[in-house]
């Protein structure tokens, strides 16, 4: 397989993931702001542009005024932010192009379907009385795309890269939003405890999908450990840090069966998957959470480097 082409299939699954994180964080940042006054309001979207890394950028255009407004439309389709969520659809839409041979129709059509409804969608501001209906459009097309993917997809290694992709960036937006957790969204350390704090880690499963699985895990108790705990460690939960990191696995192995040897990337991921699952939530703590994200990130984003060098994706 070429390496553009394989370039192209783990970018298209990528910033589809990216868009899809993207718009749940903005959910969440919404759904949090509706209960706060206008000052914590503020903060709530505040962290939403923290986690997505466009601080600079959007207080480039809005200085430190965080409106709900100003937020949505600058994360969802403002121009002056080339990280929006259409110019990810309209970039997995132009490598979904690129490798048309390699992927099925229904593939294809579903990726050209949801850049067609979300360019109309897309096209005016977004209202937060509209906020709803275009989060659940964004959700309801990636889910489409992966649907279509995992039912006429041949397992092969356009199969694997793809899946490689949608986890690299999965496991790269989970841990983000933990670590602003602790760094955003909490006022101050005498919050830690507090109703505000179990309402913020509330927050924090609802941007990852997974307040419904972790309520019915542990009977409706909210509890700081157990949700990072959940989020990190728990292989069943399908936005954990050590799920993706065990699809990874997976993909990755079948990859190196393709093409008959290992590569300096199989070598990383053995080295941060033996540490993901060796390791105990309180240890985690007793090192400190942010120290571990951070580590995390840096392995996850050397992790992806190396794959790209591996396979030769400029080639």
């Amino acid at each position: 397989m070429l390496g553009r082409s394989a370039n192209g299939i783990f970018w298209l699954f990528r910033n589809l993931e990216r868009a899809e994180n993207t718009a749940r964080l903005v959910e969440a940042g919404f759904r949090m702001a509706l209960t706060r006054d206008a000052r914590d309001a503020s903060d709530e979207w505040r962290s939403v542009i923290v986690t997505l890394g466009l601080r600079g950028l959007y207080e480039a255009k809005f200085g430190n005024e965080y409106i709900g407004h100003n937020v949505i439309n600058f994360v969802l389709r403002d121009r002056d932010n080339p990280g929006h969520v259409l110019a990810m659809c309209e970039l997995a839409r132009t490598n979904a192009r690129m490798v048309r041979a390699g992927i099925t129709r229904e593939v294809w059509e579903s990726v050209n379907d949801s850049w067609l409804k979300l360019r109309e969608l897309l096209a005016r501001p977004v209202t937060e009385a509209r906020l709803g209906a275009v989060i659940d459009t964004i959700r309801r097309q990636s889910t489409q795309v992966r649907g279509a993917m995992e039912g006429t997809m041949l397992r092969n290694e356009i199969y694997n890269f793809a899946r490689i992709g949608s986890f690299i960036e999965r496991a790269d937006n989970t841990a983000r939003i933990l670590d602003v957790k602790y760094y955003v969204l909490l006022p101050s350390i005498s919050y830690v405890g507090s109703s505000l704090d179990n309402v913020q880690w509330e927050n924090v499963l609802r941007s990852l999908a997974g307040e419904r699985a972790y309520r019915w895990l542990n009977a409706g108790r909210m509890d700081a450990r157990g949700i990072a705990e959940f989020l990190i460690l728990d292989g069943r939960f399908p936005r954990s840090l050590a799920f993706c990191y065990s699809k990874l696995r997976s993909n990755l192995a079948h990859l190196a069966r393709e093409y008959g040897e290992e590569t300096e990337a199989h070598a990383i991921l053995h080295r941060a998957d033996h540490d993901l699952q060796n390791l105990t939530i309180e240890a985690i703590f007793e090192q400190g959470l942010h120290q571990f994200i951070g580590q995390f990130i840096t392995r996850n984003t050397r992790l992806a480097q190396q794959i790209q060098r591996d396979y030769r994706f400029t080639e």
